[in-house]
């Protein structure tokens, strides 16, 4: 009789197991927004014969695929990542930090999949040149995905080139990014996820210890006593289909760069992406980053997601 219980036992235990491990994995993706699925529809998961339950999970995920942008597999994609950054300028300060900037973000994105193009010292007639070129990549087309970042110099109409002065403007206007990239240009790009982070300065200096991104000109006489910060703010322009922008600051407020450790919406976001990345969609990766300047330190800023026209929930699944 005690070996019959033992028999019966483990069989028992495993489908019980099944259960609260199916009910487990199915709370796991709707907290984590992976799945939206309906009480009825968890029930029905859960009250099925422990050999279908696969089978059922299976059909209820494939009824949510439209929430989700579809991500290839890593041996069948060519996903392609650019990065443009300008730290020297001939009538400008430089953007000193910037280059651990770079260096981040490269290994950032290489470690999601990415094959990184990294370009500096650009005009803007350069940056425009190099987006273009950038646009029409043939990978592209076997890609499921692409990332644009900017780190520059900024006025209130783009990102700044080398040349750059009151004088003699050299501005990429921010429209430029988006005509470049929308449906009409870029068809490699079309339904698919174009993440665009800007990391640059629009705005007057805020104190005299600070080192600003500004022209000279805009300075006041506001004094702070931060060391190694300077600033960086951003502009927003116009929608485009599966666009979205994360940008380091509201728009008409400065944010900040430390000269020994890089910009501190870089660093952020790139802590956010190593710790969320792998259970949490974009948008709610980038909410991290929000999340993380919600208590100011030395100087507040808000980091802000512009022109946001995504329809489904994208992924990076790191690692896949």
């Amino acid at each position: 009789l005690t070996e019959d219980k033992h028999n019966k036992n483990p069989l028992k235990m495993l489908e019980s197991l099944g259960k609260e491990l199916i009910s487990g994995l199915l709370d796991d993706f709707v907290e984590k927004n992976v799945l939206k699925l309906e009480e009825e529809e968890k029930k029905k998961i859960y009250d099925a014969k422990l050999q279908d339950k696969a089978r059922v999970l299976v059909d209820s995920i494939r009824q949510k695929n439209q929430e989700i942008y579809p991500i290839k597999e890593r041996k069948d994609r060519t996903r392609l990542a650019l990065i443009i950054c300008n730290t020297e300028f001939d009538h400008m300060p430089p953007r000193n930090g910037a280059a651990l900037d770079i260096l981040g973000m490269k290994q950032l994105l290489e470690g999601l999949g990415y094959t990184v193009e990294v370009e500096e010292k650009l005009t803007a007639r350069d940056m425009e040149s190099v987006l273009w070129k950038f646009a029409a990549r043939e990978e592209h087309k076997s890609s499921d995905s692409t990332f644009l970042v900017f780190m520059s110099h900024g006025i209130l109409d783009g990102i700044c080139g080398t040349m750059h002065s009151e004088e003699e403007p050299d501005v990429l206007p921010y429209d430029t990014i988006f005509r470049t990239f929308n449906n009409r240009n870029c068809l490699s790009l079309k339904d698919k996820p174009k993440v665009i982070i800007v990391q640059a300065c629009r705005g007057a200096n805020r104190g005299e210890l600070w080192v600003s991104d500004s022209p000279p000109a805009l300075a006041d006489s506001f004094s702070q006593s931060s060391e190694n910060l300077e600033e960086d703010a951003v502009y927003k322009t116009h929608v485009e289909k599966d666009f979205i922008a994360f940008c380091s600051s509201t728009p008409h407020n400065v944010s900040w760069r430390d000269i020994k450790k890089g910009s501190l919406f870089i660093t952020r976001l790139i802590t956010c992406f190593q710790k969320y990345a792998w259970c949490c969609h974009l948008e709610e990766v980038f909410r991290k980053v929000q999340q993380s300047f919600e208590k100011p330190n030395v100087k507040a800023q808000m980091p802000t997601v512009e022109r946001l026209s995504m329809t489904r929930y994208f992924y990076l699944f790191p690692g896949n």
